[in-house]
Formats: structure tokens, C-alpha cells, sequence
């Protein structure tokens, strides 16, 4: 993650996001081998960005060391975690159904904003009516 702070100069105080960050973008730019999301993200201006309690909840539970702890929270610090909150629930609720699936919040949160999804998962969030979705994981 050593460009990581960078990434901090374009992401300081979200005010009106656009876009929405998935578990896998945020796995991603923690990876550090990601290029074509770390050029993206780098690119966007002061609060376009942001994520989703659920996507910190998932980032945080795969995080199994110390450092990817610590790495992560330093990533969340720079990135607004937005709440997901009773009109992202109400979103949910109209949404088709897919047992055990933290993608379907994450696609509600999303459509409650009507913010932008960017993930690299696009297949899962298809079917998702109304949801845009973008993958900056291609180069």
C-alpha cells in the first residue's frame, strides 16, 4: 500500500459522492496491485468517493493481520463510510432476492444514494434494476 496516501489528496472530506466503492475495489487498492483502480480513484476529485458500512464490515473481517488491520483502517479514514440506513433498507426490500448476500445491501446503499456502483463483481449486480454499475478494474 504505498501510494496509498496519495490517494488521500482526491478523497478529503466527501461531501456529494458519486461513486460507491465495493469490498473488491477496497480489497483491491489495499492489495497494491491494482493499477487501473489506484489510477481512477487518484483521478476522481474531493468527494466523488465513498463506501459502504457493509463493504468496511467485509474488508475488516477478511482483515486477518495486524498490518491489513491497520492498513484498512487508514484506507476508511481516507474514503467516507457512509451509513447504510433505513431508506437503503427500505431500497433492499424491493430488490430481487438472494439469500446471503452482502451484495444486495451493498447494490440497495448504492441505489438509495443513487450513487454509481464500482466493482470488479459485475456479474452478481446484473440483475439489479437501475443500479450503474462500473469496473475500473480493467486497464
Amino acid at each position: 500500500m504505498t501510494s496509498l496516501p496519495a490517494i488521500g489528496i482526491c478523497l478529503a472530506n466527501v461531501a456529494d459522492p458519486l461513486f460507491l466503492l465495493d469490498t473488491n475495489i477496497c480489497v483491491y487498492l489495499l492489495g497494491g496491485n491494482a493499477e487501473p483502480v489506484r489510477r481512477r480513484v487518484e483521478a476522481c476529485r474531493p468527494g466523488e468517493l465513498a463506501t459502504s458500512t457493509i463493504a468496511l464490515a467485509e474488508v475488516m473481517v477478511g482483515a486477518e493481520t495486524l498490518d491489513a488491520v491497520a492498513e484498512a483502517e487508514h484506507l476508511f479514514r481516507l474514503v467516507t463510510v457512509l451509513p447504510f440506513d433505513r431508506p437503503a433498507a427500505q431500497t433492499y426490500a424491493g430488490l430481487p432476492f438472494r439469500r446471503g448476500s452482502f451484495d444486495r445491501l451493498i447494490a440497495a446503499h448504492a441505489l438509495s444514494l443513487s450513487l454509481t456502483l464500482v466493482t470488479n463483481n459485475e456479474r452478481d449486480f446484473k440483475d439489479v434494476p437501475g443500479l450503474i454499475v462500473e469496473n475500473w478494474a480493467r486497464a
